[in-house]
């Protein structure tokens, strides 16, 4: 993973829509793929060219494509730049929170509250990452 992003939504003091203008060097990406459960994102590509994971397909990207990234494992998705140039993207999100990010391939959640996912870390109550395999029985440590 390796990238360059500028957030400009919370530049631009915004709070219900995220955007960033990221970068990615060729043969990178910028997060694994996962989907989530209360946002919804999208990306507009600017420049360079890529390949995209969204549920069960894989498109190409390029400078002027418009893709929409649901809520939910429809819309599981991971950019990789497979070109020679510099991969130059707009990525758009709702800020709800809380948000559950499911990353299938490596079989991690993330729990984030207070804050959206890529919001404003230090109103956060609650961010962690957990094997899907954490899962406990409902009592368990509690006094029944």
């Amino acid at each position: 993973m390796q990238y360059r992003r500028k957030q400009l939504g919370a530049a631009a003091k915004g709070r219900k829509l995220g955007c960033s203008l990221m970068e990615l060097p060729s043969g990178k990406h910028a997060w694994p793929r996962h989907y989530h459960l209360a946002n919804e994102e999208a990306y507009v590509i600017l420049s360079g060219t890529g390949r995209l994971r969204l549920g069960e397909d894989t498109l190409v990207v390029k400078a002027g494509d418009y893709v929409a990234l649901p809520v939910g494992a429809a819309g599981a998705h991971q950019l990789l730049n497979d070109g020679d140039a510099p991969l130059r993207y707009l990525a758009f999100s709702t800020m709800l929170e809380p948000d559950v990010m499911v990353y299938s391939d490596s079989e991690k959640v993330v729990v984030s509250a207070g804050s959206a996912p890529g919001g404003d870390k230090a109103a956060r109550t609650l961010f962690t990452t957990l094997p899907l395999s954490a899962e406990v029985d409902y009592w368990s440590g509690e006094e029944r």
